[in-house]
């Protein structure tokens, strides 16, 4: 074998740095979990392992002292000590994407496939971390950009009619109050209101206690797998399972759900990704007021004028950009670019308003 360029070399020790870096990021998430969590993440961190061991192997001397890891993987390191495994396996999974392995002939085609699964390894348990987030985050998100969104508008558009300080004051803290309370209400009832249609479609459990008196040749088991989706022939066989007719080639224990899907029936996860009611409404109330008093505390704090209103945006900007960069980070897409997002949706409402009310001041 050649003797490596001095390219090669600093392309495998960044390499290097970053195998080791990611190894220790699965160690410290897998100090934080237990179980099946915790094993899957320790699998993950050997397999870095192997593959800073490809590089270390290539390098040789040149292995010693690598070099710090990329900006990334050293905040993604700070963050699993500092935060734990949600925020930062929605970064892990943007980072295993990319993977330059694919695209360099010194790694082997089994390093290549290997991060192309850790991608969507990482991606399964951010998902149990989004799904437990999911119900109670967006009431808070949404409540919180509404708040923000809606009460600047608001105050911008009574500013612009030259109104007084404390007639902006009034507007913005009714604006706030009857916002958070229709935001906290709304949540509830939408929420109360998907879980009970979730529940009236769910199967229940009446299938398995009647099927042993039901008569094979007017077999009306079969219609209830029909109306679920299965064909006329499926639902015959599932509906003579179902009597005892043949037995199932699966664990009976995993198959006791009536609609003929097989796994066990978790229902204390049920509606997991639906949050509780309760819990909807009062993040939705309270982010709502934490964003709609933003826009209004320039004006609390007696700035008037064409500066409040400057303010008044400037404040909600770096909100909306901190909201959508949290947004994009647990959705696995570039906060940057959620940010912006949010960030020219907020103000394009804002400006609107503003305009509006310049109109109806002259």
């Amino acid at each position: 074998m050649s003797a490596p360029t001095k390219a090669q070399i600093r392309r495998w020790r960044r390499y290097l740095a970053d195998e080791i870096a990611e190894g220790a990021i699965y160690e410290q998430l897998a100090e934080r979990k237990t179980g099946e969590e915790r094993e899957i993440l320790l699998d993950l961190a050997t397999a870095e392992k192997r593959h800073e061991e490809h590089w270390r192997d290539l390098l040789g001397e040149h292995a010693n002292n690598p070099p710090r890891p990329s900006l990334r993987r050293s905040l993604l390191r700070f963050l699993a000590r500092i935060f734990g495994s949600v925020f930062v396996l929605a970064l892990m999974q943007r980072a295993e994407t990319d993977n330059p392995y694919a695209r360099d002939a010194d790694a082997t085609p089994s390093m290549a496939a290997d991060e192309a699964i850790h991608s969507e390894v990482v991606r399964g348990l951010a998902a149990r971390g989004r799904q437990k987030l999911a119900g109670n985050f967006r009431a808070a998100v949404f409540g919180a950009n509404d708040g923000l969104v809606s009460n600047l508008a608001l105050v911008m558009g009574v500013a612009a009619t030259s109104a007084t300080n404390e007639f902006i004051l009034v507007a913005g803290i009714a604006g706030l109050l009857a916002g958070a309370m229709s935001m906290g209400a709304g949540e509830f009832i939408s929420v109360r209101s998907q879980r009970e249609l979730i529940e009236a479609s769910s199967p229940t459990q009446v299938t398995l206690e009647a099927a042993p008196h039901l008569d094979l040749n007017s077999n009306e088991l079969e219609l209830v797998y029909r109306a679920r989706g299965m064909s006329q022939e499926d639902a015959r066989h599932r509906a003579m399972e179902r009597m005892g007719y043949f037995n199932c080639d699966c664990n009976p224990s995993l198959s006791a759900r009536p609609d003929g899907s097989q796994g066990p029936v978790d229902r204390s996860t049920k509606h997991e990704e639906l949050g509780s009611a309760w819990g909807a409404a009062f993040s939705s109330f309270g982010f709502f007021s934490s964003g709609a008093i933003i826009p209004v505390l320039p004006f609390l704090f007696g700035v008037t004028g064409t500066a409040g209103i400057l303010w008044s945006a400037g404040l909600v900007s770096v909100a909306l950009l901190f909201t959508g960069g949290v947004t994009g980070l647990l959705s696995g897409t570039s906060p940057v670019t959620r940010g912006l997002r949010q960030l020219a949706i907020g103000l394009g409402a804002a400006m609107i308003t503003y305009l509006v009310g310049l109109i109806f001041g002259v």
